[in-house]
This record gives C-alpha cells, sequence and structure tokens, in this order.
C-alpha cells in the first residue's frame, strides 16, 4: 500500500467514520447504510475502494456482506488507525457512530433480524 493511497482514502469523512465503527467489530453492509444513513450504492463505492486498498475485508455471508478491518494492514495504516481512535473522542460525530454501532448490535443481539452472527459475536 503506499502513502499517498493510504492518505488519499483518509481525507474522506465518511472512510475515516467507516473505519472508526470497524475498529469495534464487523459489520454488515446494511447496518454501516442505517449508521451513517447513505444509500447502499454510496456505501458500496466506498467499501469498494477500501477494500481494493487492503483496508478492510468483505466476507460473503449468505444474502449479506459483512466487513472488517483487514488482519495483516500496512504498517502506517496501522499507526494512523490508532491516531484515529486516540483523535475519536474530539469530534462527536466519531461518538455518535459509535454509540448508534452499539445500539445496532445490542438490538441484535434482544431481535437476531437474520444478519450473520459474525456481527453480533464480539
Amino acid at each position: 500500500m503506499q502513502v499517498i493511497q493510504i492518505y488519499k482514502c483518509m481525507c474522506d469523512a465518511l472512510r475515516l467514520r467507516i473505519l472508526n465503527v470497524l475498529q469495534d467489530g464487523p459489520l454488515c453492509v446494511c447496518h454501516l447504510m442505517e449508521i451513517f444513513d447513505c444509500e447502499q450504492v454510496k456505501m458500496s463505492k466506498q467499501l469498494r475502494y477500501m477494500k481494493e486498498l487492503g483496508m478492510v475485508v468483505g466476507e460473503r455471508q449468505a444474502q449479506w456482506i459483512v466487513y472488517r478491518l483487514a488482519d495483516s494492514c500496512d504498517p502506517l495504516l496501522a499507526e494512523n488507525l490508532k491516531c484515529l481512535q486516540d483523535c475519536a473522542g474530539e469530534e462527536l460525530c466519531f461518538a455518535e457512530d459509535r454509540n448508534k454501532r452499539a445500539e445496532i448490535i445490542a438490538r441484535l443481539r434482544e431481535e437476531p433480524c437474520g444478519c450473520p452472527t459474525a456481527v453480533i459475536s464480539e
């Protein structure tokens, strides 16, 4: 992964927010759409871009695709993700996104909707 590609990816607010919530564990595309209130086309475009760079991994489970952070990421990306985690408290949207993620996980534990269990087995 090249330095320019990493920073080009991370200079987009939605992609940063996606990386932020995926630090807590995998999520189905439908839940990412719910957290960020965006259309499937927009979300898929962002996830595809991050997948091509090796930042995230998508795994098909039945009709769903569950995304998580890539296990073996570039050292520069890993350092930037640590920085993102450290700075997340300074940006209200990051905290709100993580709260929405927590609400979704809690809801799924109470009322499973058919989404893959990988999402709720943190």
